[in-house]
């Protein structure tokens, strides 16, 4: 067989393998748009801060309890730098590349630390995990998880993010892979 011909078949499967990675990540965003239909809104006035802005990054956001069910509806599938800031009326992640996220004080249910979830998994609990309700007409709770880039900010706004928590009546015991839930 001929080099150009090697090369060309080489090519061709590369592109079809592309092809069947941007149509799987498609389809996954219909799936998930069906358990997310929308996300708040981020307000105008968020209300006022509970602490210093954070450096995070952005790392997924999953079913809640399914640490490997990742929602790519809405941009929360994309990887990305973000600045965390947590609000009287709810929590700012303000991303790179990325729609920012609003998550309403109401809305969310647990805060917490993980060593993993869909996109990276750490040797310690370094990722903090906000579980919240984005939307009431599924209610389909989602975890988000953020890597705090100093290590020293991360009792911060745990703590900060505590606060707003707002446990339900239906919360129960928290995921294994969890600790210190609020």
């Amino acid at each position: 067989m001929p080099l150009w011909a090697s090369v060309a078949i080489l090519a061709a499967l590369a592109v079809l393998g592309l092809w069947g990675m941007w149509h799987g990540w498609q389809a996954r965003g219909r799936r998930t748009a069906a358990l997310v239909p929308s996300l708040p809104a981020v307000p105008a006035a968020p209300g006022a801060p509970l602490g210093e802005p954070v450096e995070a990054v952005y790392v997924s956001s999953t079913r809640a309890g399914d640490w490997l069910d990742r929602v790519v509806a809405h941009d929360l599938g994309v990887r990305s730098p973000a600045r965390v800031q947590v609000h009287a009326d709810g929590v700012l992640l303000t991303r790179t590349g990325a729609a920012d996220v609003w998550v309403p004080a109401g809305a969310l249910r647990a805060v917490g630390t993980s060593s993993g979830q869909a996109g990276k998994f750490v040797g310690r609990d370094e990722l903090v995990v906000l579980t919240w309700v984005p939307d009431t007409t599924t209610g389909t709770p989602i975890d988000t998880a953020l890597q705090v880039r100093h290590d020293d900010a991360r009792p911060a706004l745990l703590a900060a993010a505590r606060t707003l928590a707002a446990p339900t009546d239906t919360d129960t015991a928290p995921p294994p892979a969890r600790e210190e839930q609020a």
